[in-house]
C-alpha cells in the first residue's frame, strides 16, 4: 500500500493513540508529551508488539552510540508503566533474565490530511479483517490530529461489563491450548483459590471441545507460584499452538479478569479480553471468559460444544470452592494429602448434593488412598465405586465418571468387560481426556494388548507432555512386554526431566533385573524407596544383591531383605510370590500368589502379563489363578 508524505501512521491499543509523526500520546483523547527518551522507548516497544528485546537491542536502537547503563532503561520503562499500565492493563511486560516485551491489541490505522470539500479526517485500515467497523476521526480544535474511529472492535455493555476482543486471522491452526494458572494480582492467600476455582473451571469447560486439545490442571499447575513467567515461553514448554494468560484483581465484591491468547510460535497476542463481575454471581463470570476463549481459539463451535461450554456442575460457589480444594490436595499424591482430598470432596457434596464432579473426586481420592496403601483396600474401592455411580446418575455423559469407575472395575472387581466398556465411553464423550487414555492403556496392558496400550499412552503424552505418570506409563508398558532395553531407554529419558518421581524407578528396577544388571536394578531400589519414603538403608542383603554374580545369589539377597522388610511394613505379597518364582520355588510362589488375590492387590490385574512369574505358567494352579481373576489363558 502506497502512502502519501501528508499520510501518517497512528497505533490504537486500549484508551491510547500513539501518534509516531507527532510524537505525541493520546489517552482518551488528551495528548501527553512525553521526554523524548521516553518516548523512544515506547514507540520502539509498540513497533515490536508481542515480541521480546532484549536490553542490548533496546539500549542500542534509543542511545545508539552513547554508553549508558541498563538503569537508565529500566528508569524510562518504569515512568512508562506508571502511564499506561492502568486499568489492570499489562501492556509492557518484564521478560526474565532478557529484557522486555509490548503485549496489546494492538491497531494501526493510516490517517490522511483532512480533504478541503468536508475538513474530515479518514481513516484507512491496512488489511482490515471482516466486520471491521471504520469511522471518520473529525479535526480536533487545536488542529492536532485525533483517531475517533473503532478499529477491530465490538464493544458490548452488558450489566455494566464491556468487552473486547477479535478474532484470530487463521484460527484452524490452534489444535491445542494450555490455560496458565490465573495470576493474582492482589497477593491475598485467602483469594489463591479464587483463581484455581478459575483456572480449573475454564480447562474443564474447554475440554469438552473435541477440536482441540487443552492441557490439564496439573500440567499446568507448575507454573502457578512462578513471578514473572514468560507465558510464551510456558507455552512452548507445554508444547501447544496457543497460551492463555491472565490476571485477576478482587476489590471489595468486585472481580476483573484480564485476559489475553498469545501464539507460542511468533509470540504475538491473538486475542485479548477484560471481563468484569461480582463475587456473589462468579459462575456468570465464568460463563462468558469459557465462552469467549473457545470462540478466540475455535470459532465455528457444534451446538453440542455450546452446550457443553454453557454447563455449570455446580450453581454453589462454596461448593466449588470446595471442590477446587479438593482436587488441589489431590494433585499432591501423600497418605495425609488424599485424605485433606476427600474432607473437601465431602464437604463439597454437602453443600451441593447434585454436584456429580465432586463425587467423581471422591472416587479418585479413594482409590489412589488404597493404591497408596493409606486405607483398607476394600473399604476404600467399594467407596470409590459408590461415588462413581453416584456421579453417573447425576450425569451420564461425565466422562470422568465413566473413567472413575472404569478404574474401580478393573483393579478391584476384575470386571474387565465393563472396565473396556467404561474407558471407550468416556473416550466417546472426551477424546481429549488423557486420564481416560492412560488407564485405558494399563487395561490394554493387563490383557496382553501392548501395541494398542502404547497407541494409548503415547496419545495421552500428546495431550499432557509433562505429566510424569503418563510419560512413565510407556515404559511400564514396554517392560511388561518384555522390551526391556526400549523400556530402559525410555525410563532414562524421563528421568532427565523428572529425577524425582519415585515410580519410574521401581519400573527400571524391573526391567534391570530380567537383564541381570543388578547393581543397577538395587540403585533404582533404594533410589524409589527413599522417594517414596521408606527406609533405603544399605544393609548387607542389599549390598549382596547389588554385587550379585548370579541369578540365584541375586534373588537371594533381595528374598533376605523382603523378609527383613516385612518386620516393620505390610508385606509386597506380590513382590514376594515373584522373587519366590525366579527362585523357582513354586509352591512358596502360589503361596504369596494366594495372599495377594486375597487382597485383591492391584498388581494381580498384571498375572497373564508380569515377566517374574514366568517360571510358574506352565503349572496348572496358575491356570486356576488366571481363571479366578478372570484373565484368559
Amino acid at each position: 500500500m502506497e502512502v502519501a508524505e501528508n499520510t501518517g501512521f497512528v497505533y490504537e491499543f486500549g484508551t491510547f493513540a500513539l501518534d509516531p509523526k507527532e510524537r505525541t500520546l493520546y489517552s482518551n483523547g488528551v495528548p501527553l508529551h512525553l521526554p523524548a527518551k521516553e518516548f523512544e522507548t515506547l514507540v520502539l516497544l509498540v513497533e515490536n508488539n508481542g515480541k521480546a528485546l532484549s536490553k542490548e537491542e533496546m539500549i542500542s536502537a534509543i542511545w545508539q552510540d552513547a554508553f549508558v547503563e541498563e538503569g537508565n532503561l529500566a528508569k524510562q520503562i518504569s515512568k512508562l508503566r506508571k502511564i499506561i499500565n492502568t486499568n489492570g492493563n499489562q501492556f509492557i511486560e518484564t521478560m526474565p533474565k532478557h529484557g522486555y516485551r509490548f503485549s496489546a491489541d494492538l491497531r494501526r490505522a493510516i490517517v490522511k490530511a483532512p480533504t478541503e470539500s468536508n475538513g474530515e479526517l479518514p481513516i484507512v485500515v491496512e488489511d482490515p479483517p471482516t466486520n471491521m467497523a471504520l469511522q471518520p476521526a473529525k479535526r480536533r480544535p487545536s488542529g492536532r490530529l485525533w483517531i475517533v474511529g473503532l478499529l477491530a472492535v465490538a464493544i458490548l455493555v452488558i450489566g455494566g461489563v464491556s468487552w473486547l476482543f477479535l478474532i484470530p486471522a487463521d484460527p484452524q491452526r490452534i489444535r491445542s491450548v494450555a490455560v496458565l494458572p490465573l495470576r493474582n494480582l492482589d497477593r491475598a492467600d485467602d483469594r489463591k483459590f479464587l483463581s484455581a476455582g478459575i483456572t480449573d473451571s475454564l480447562i474443564t469447560r474447554l475440554g469438552s471441545l473435541k477440536s482441540i486439545v487443552v492441557r490439564p490442571i496439573g500440567s499446568v499447575r507448575s507454573f502457578q507460584n512462578e513471578d514473572g513467567v514468560d507465558a510464551v515461553a510456558a507455552g512452548r514448554t507445554l508444547k501447544v499452538d496457543a497460551v492463555l494468560d491472565a490476571s485477576i484483581q478482587e476489590s471489595a465484591g468486585r472481580v476483573r479478569i484480564n485476559a489475553r491468547l498469545l501464539d507460542t510460535a511468533t509470540g504475538e497476542q491473538i486475542w485479548s479480553q477484560t471481563f468484569d463481575g461480582f463475587l456473589t454471581n462468579i459462575f456468570d463470570l465464568h460463563d462468558r471468559l469459557a465462552e469467549h476463549v473457545a470462540i478466540a481459539v475455535a470459532p465455528e463451535l457444534t451446538s453440542d460444544e455450546r452446550r457443553l461450554l454453557a454447563k455449570r456442575f455446580t450453581t454453589n460457589a462454596a461448593a466449588h470452592e470446595a471442590y477446587v480444594k479438593g482436587r488441589y490436595f489431590w494433585n499432591r499424591r501423600t497418605g495425609n494429602d488424599l485424605k485433606e482430598a476427600i474432607k473437601y470432596f465431602t464437604e463439597a457434596i454437602e453443600k451441593d448434593p447434585a454436584y456429580a464432579l465432586a463425587y467423581v473426586g471422591l472416587a479418585d481420592a479413594n482409590v489412589l488412598l488404597a493404591d497408596y496403601a493409606a486405607a483398607p483396600v476394600k473399604e476404600s474401592y467399594e467407596k470409590a465405586r459408590d461415588a462413581a455411580q453416584k456421579a453417573l446418575e447425576l450425569d451420564e455423559g461425565l466422562a470422568e465418571a465413566h473413567t472413575s469407575l472404569a478404574y474401580v472395575k478393573m483393579y478391584y472387581y476384575w470386571d474387565w468387560a465393563g472396565a473396556e466398556n467404561g474407558y471407550r465411553r468416556a473416550l466417546e464423550l472426551n477424546p481429549n481426556y488423557a486420564t481416560a487414555h492412560q488407564w485405558y492403556s494399563e487395561y490394554l496392558t493387563a490383557m496382553g494388548r501392548f501395541d494398542e496400550a502404547l497407541a494409548e499412552i503415547r496419545r495421552a503424552r500428546e495431550i499432557d507432555p509433562l505429566s510424569p505418570v503418563v510419560n512413565a506409563g510407556e515404559t511400564w508398558i514396554l517392560y511388561f512386554a518384555h522390551r526391556y532395553d526400549d523400556a530402559i531407554a525410555h525410563g532414562k529419558k524421563l528421568i532427565e526431566t523428572n529425577p524425582e518421581f519415585a515410580e519410574i524407578h521401581e519400573y527400571l528396577k524391573r526391567c534391570y533385573d530380567q537383564k541381570g544388571m543388578y547393581s543397577d536394578a538395587i540403585t533404582s531400589r533404594q533410589m524409589r524407596r527413599k522417594l517414596a519414603g521408606f527406609d533405603a538403608a544399605e544393609t548387607t542383603a542389599v549390598s549382596n544383591a547389588a554385587a550379585a554374580t548370579s541369578h540365584e545369589q541375586y534373588w537371594r539377597a533381595r528374598l533376605e531383605q523382603e523378609l527383613e522388610d516385612i518386620k516393620t511394613e505390610k508385606p509386597a505379597t506380590f513382590d514376594l510370590a515373584e522373587i519366590y518364582s525366579q527362585l523357582g520355588d513354586r509352591d512358596k510362589a502360589f503361596e504369596w500368589l494366594e495372599k495377594a488375590v486375597d487382597e485383591r492387590l492391584y498388581t494381580v490385574m498384571y498375572l497373564k502379563v508380569a515377566p517374574n512369574l514366568d517360571p510358574l505358567r506352565s503349572d496348572p494352579r496358575f491356570s486356576n489363578f488366571l481363571q479366578r481373576v478372570g484373565l484368559p489363558n
